[in-house]
C-alpha cells in the first residue's frame, strides 16, 4: 500500500548501502560519501549495520559466541529493528541515508556460517529496498594486506582465507539483489581513495529516476 508523501511505495530520502569485503574501505567511503551528499545540498544521515543499538551491539561483538543461525537471526532482527527506528523515519523526512553494510553483508557473512541464502532472504522479508546499492570491490591481495596491518574486526575478517570467499559470495550476492530489482553497482576500491569512490557513487545516484520531495 502507498501511503501518503510516498511515490510508488518509496519515501522520498534515498537509501544508499554499501557492501563489500573486509578491507575495502566501506566506513570510510560511507563517512566521504555522506560528507560530498552534503556538501552538494543533499540532507543525508550516516549509519551502519550492526547498528549501534543493544541488537546491533550483540551481533557487531559477539561473532566469536554466536555463529550460523544464532548470528544470522540476531542481524535480521538488529536490521529489521533499525529500519523501524532509525532508517525509515529519516527517508519519510526526506533525508537521505548512507548505510555501511545492509543485506548483501548477511548474504555473504552468514554463508560463511553454513547459512542458505533462501534462509536469510526470509529472515530479512519486507526490508526496504535501496535506492543505490553499491557493492565494494578490490584486490584479494590488497585486501589482506590491509586486514593484517589494521587486524580483523571479527573472526569473520580475522581469517585470511575468507578474503577470497567473500570475493565469490558478494558476486553471488550482487547476482542475487539485482534478480530481485535492486538497483545495484559495484566500484573498484583497489587503488581509488575513498573520496575517489564515494564521488563515483554520487555521481551513479544523480543518474537515478528523480524521487518526489
Amino acid at each position: 500500500m502507498t501511503t501518503p508523501g510516498m511515490k510508488a511505495g518509496r519515501w522520498p530520502g534515498r537509501l544508499i548501502t554499501l557492501d563489500g569485503p573486509g578491507g575495502v574501505g566501506k566506513s570510510s567511503t560511507a563517512t566521504a560519501l555522506a560528507s560530498l551528499l552534503t556538501a552538494r545540498g543533499i540532507a543525508v544521515t550516516a549509519t551502519c549495520q550492526p547498528s549501534h543499538a543493544a541488537l546491533g551491539a550483540l551481533a557487531r561483538h559477539g561473532t566469536d559466541t554466536y555463529r550460523g543461525m544464532a548470528l544470522a537471526c540476531l542481524c535480521a532482527a538488529d536490521r529489521h529493528h533499525q529500519l523501524a527506528t532509525e532508517i525509515l523515519p529519516a527517508l519519510r523526512a526526506g533525508v537521505s541515508v548512507v548505510c555501511d553494510r545492509y543485506l548483501p553483508s548477511s548474504l555473504v557473512l552468514q554463508g560463511l556460517d553454513g547459512i542458505g541464502a533462501d534462509t536469510i532472504w526470509a529472515l530479512n522479508c519486507g526490508v526496504y529496498r535501496p535506492d543505490l546499492a553499491v557493492i565494494l570491490t578490490a584486490d584479494p591481495t590488497v585486501l589482506a594486506r590491509r586486514l593484517r596491518e589494521r587486524g580483523g574486526h571479527s573472526r569473520f575478517e580475522r581469517d585470511p582465507a575468507n578474503t577470497v570467499r567473500e570475493a565469490r559470495l558478494y558476486r553471488d550476492a550482487l547476482t542475487q539483489v539485482r534478480a530481485r530489482g535492486w538497483p545495484a553497482h559495484t566500484v573498484d576500491a583497489t587503488t581509488a581513495t575513498p573520496d575517489t569512490v564515494a564521488t563515483t557513487i554520487a555521481d551513479h545516484l544523480a543518474d537515478l529516476e528523480p524521487v518526489c520531495r
